[in-house]
Order: structure tokens, then C-alpha cells, then sequence
């Protein structure tokens, strides 16, 4: 049981990922038929003892169709010809999908106009219209 290291605080035993392997579409010539390149990541968030539940539910939100019913985030990677490479990259993706998962956005303070602003935004109009109505008809008396 090996545990990788996601963020300070958090890490995730190697026992807790299910990788299986498949022939891959792609690059790898002749040998693209005959070894299982492409690499599944299956990782179980919900039962994860490792991840706090707010760390959880933003990670459901930031997976969208890569989660399943059952809480089992799927990554599939098989961008390069070896499976080692391609074992690498999908667990790199998971972890950044994690340390995404961590951040907590700032809650945005609702903010009002000065009057400065407001006196700025109605000269501007006041301008506008009469140049506006300056374009109409002209009337002979």
C-alpha cells in the first residue's frame, strides 16, 4: 500500500485505484494490435476514506459525465504507446482533478455604483440623446 501524495493534507493509498488495461486506437505501428496500451482509472470517491466530503461533492461536480451513479470517477488515457506512460498520465489527471477539487472559490461580495459613477453614466446618456435627436427632421417655420 503505497500512498500518493495529492495536496499537504491529503494522499491516496494506491490500493484505493482500480487500473485496468486495453488495446489502444492510435499511434503505435504494429505492436498497436497486440498490447494492452490504453490504461482505465477507476476510483471509488465515495468511499475514499482520504477525501473530506466538501472535497468530495465538488470533485461529483467537476467531473460531470466521467462519474458514475455509484460515485466512481472513470479516466481513461491512450495518448502514448506505452502503458506505463499512459498509467502515468491518467493518475496525473486524477490528482489534478483532486487538488481542482480542494479549491474553494471566494464568495463574491455584492458591490453598488458611487454616485460619481451614476452622475457619469447619466451625462453620457444626456449627451447621447441630444445628439441623437439632433438627427431628425429638420422643421421650416
Amino acid at each position: 500500500m503505497v500512498a500518493i501524495p495529492v495536496t499537504r493534507s491529503i494522499s491516496i493509498d494506491s490500493d484505493e485505484i482500480e487500473e485496468s488495461f486495453t488495446r489502444a486506437g492510435g499511434p503505435g505501428g504494429q505492436g498497436v494490435n497486440t498490447t494492452d496500451s490504453a490504461v482505465l482509472l477507476r476510483f471509488n470517491v465515495w468511499q475514499s476514506p482520504n477525501l473530506p466530503d466538501l472535497v468530495k461533492h465538488r470533485l461529483m461536480d467537476l467531473a460531470g459525465s466521467r462519474m458514475t451513479k455509484d460515485g466512481v470517477l472513470v479516466l481513461r488515457s491512450e495518448g502514448a504507446r506505452s502503458q506505463l506512460l499512459n498509467r502515468q498520465e491518467v493518475r496525473e489527471r486524477l490528482i489534478e482533478m483532486i487538488k481542482e477539487a480542494t479549491f474553494v472559490p471566494r464568495k463574491r461580495k455584492p458591490t453598488k455604483p458611487s454616485k460619481a459613477a451614476k452622475a457619469r453614466r447619466v451625462d453620457g446618456k444626456v449627451k447621447r440623446s441630444t445628439v441623437k435627436a439632433g438627427r431628425g427632421r429638420v422643421k421650416l417655420d
